[in-house]
């Protein structure tokens, strides 16, 4: 992951977000600014963790939520032992020039059973459109 991402670590889960606006796939003037966000999830703990389900929560510049819950990430629910990483781009679109995106991966512990989530850092999406003032 390149500098410049945002980074949390959860009981040894490491999850950094890279985003970048899709300048191509969006259209300002009918209102749809889309982004691409890489993620990597890298087990730095000492136990193998299941990631089973991710709860994201979108908010755009007017301050509207949007909530995501569903099974794992790019129809997969990766498996991770000590020192292994998955990495996935996905993307979302919001009706206005920029926003934020934060939530956690679900995650379990196959040898016990346990559950815990860990966190995804709240990261920005900002366009070149943001900054632009039409009179």
């Amino acid at each position: 992951m390149s500098e410049g991402g945002y980074s949390a670590t959860t009981r040894g889960i490491r999850v950094s977000v890279e985003p970048f606006f899709l300048e191509e796939q969006s259209s300002p003037d009918e209102g749809r600014y889309v982004w691409a966000y890489r993620v990597e999830i890298a087990n730095e703990g000492a136990v193998t963790v299941q990631l089973t389900h991710r709860s994201w929560s979108i908010t755009d510049a007017r301050g509207r939520v949007q909530k995501v819950h569903g099974p794992g990430v790019v129809g997969e629910q990766p498996v991770l032992a000590p020192g292994e990483s998955f990495e996935y781009t996905s993307g979302a679109p919001l009706p206005t020039p920029s926003g934020f995106m934060e939530g956690a991966y679900h995650m379990v512990v196959p040898d016990t059973g346990e559950t815990f989530d860990a966190i995804i850092p709240a990261f920005s999406l900002d366009s070149p459109h943001a900054a632009m003032r039409r009179h």
